[in-house]
């Protein structure tokens, strides 16, 4: 039976680094990307960055340019690169937006264009990561991937994201939490993991401190010398087990 709910798409993970070209490298190796996109806007940051297609769903790294940035401080607690951020592909971002508004979450940043919306939802308030509320129109177009995907849908290199893990101190409340924002309902008998459309966001108990510690994804060619997993910034990269079905 078609699912009659709006599609939530994990669309983009973010991972914040000291260096940039260095992890970018080592990213493009693991995964056999292609060239990235570099995103002139993210200046309004303090950022410098690299946007990585693979499938239609993308990997981005971020660093810092000028003291005082909000990532340049998440790297300074951390002591180390990691899982930074993640933005979520809605096909109706309007409900999200005003759900997180009466749980009482802060926007951090807000826009809309034309071909895409964008809210970045505090992180003190989610827990975890910056959780980006974004609807791209048409849906499946994706302005943050460069001009090739502004208006158009394209493919980048094989694969596509299939999940991430997210580690918190309270995983329950984390995912009850992320799961109301986004209108999205726990795997069956698990309630730390959100189904999603095409993909899952799982939560763990943080040992130190809270971010995004691995990346799923779907890759024909396997990962360098068929490991299982290879750890790129900080972030451990998966490859992914099937999605599961959302409860009833």
């Amino acid at each position: 039976m078609t699912d009659p709910r709006p599609s939530v798409r994990l669309r983009q993970a973010v991972l914040a680094a000291s260096d940039l070209e260095a992890v970018a490298r080592e990213l493009a190796a693991a995964l056999s990307l292609g060239e990235p996109f570099r995103d002139p806007g993210v200046g309004e940051f303090g950022l410098a960055n690299v946007v990585f297609a693979i499938g239609d769903c993308f990997i981005e790294i971020v660093s810092p340019t000028r003291p005082g940035t909000a990532a340049g401080r998440w790297l300074e607690r951390r002591g180390a690169d990691g899982g930074y951020m993640v933005l979520f592909d809605l096909e109706d971002p309007e409900p999200a937006r005003a759900r997180a508004n009466s749980l009482g979450v802060r926007e951090v940043w807000h826009i809309d264009l034309p071909d895409i919306s964008g809210t970045h939802l505090h992180p003190a308030d989610m827990s975890g990561a910056i959780v980006s509320l974004d609807g791209s129109r048409p849906y499946g177009t994706w302005r943050w991937g460069g001009p090739q995907w502004t208006e158009r849908t394209g493919r980048g290199s094989p694969g596509r994201l299939m999940g991430i893990t997210v580690a918190v101190k309270d995983p329950h409340a984390a995912a009850e939490r992320w799961g109301a924002v986004l209108g999205a309902e726990h795997a069956p008998g698990d309630p730390l993991t959100l189904v999603l459309s095409g993909s899952e966001v799982r939560f763990v108990a943080a040992d130190g401190t809270e971010g995004i510690t691995a990346i799923a994804v779907d890759r024909p060619a396997g990962l360098p010398g068929g490991a299982p997993s290879v750890e790129v910034g900080g972030v451990r990269l998966e490859l992914a087990p099937r999605v599961r079905a959302a409860s009833a």
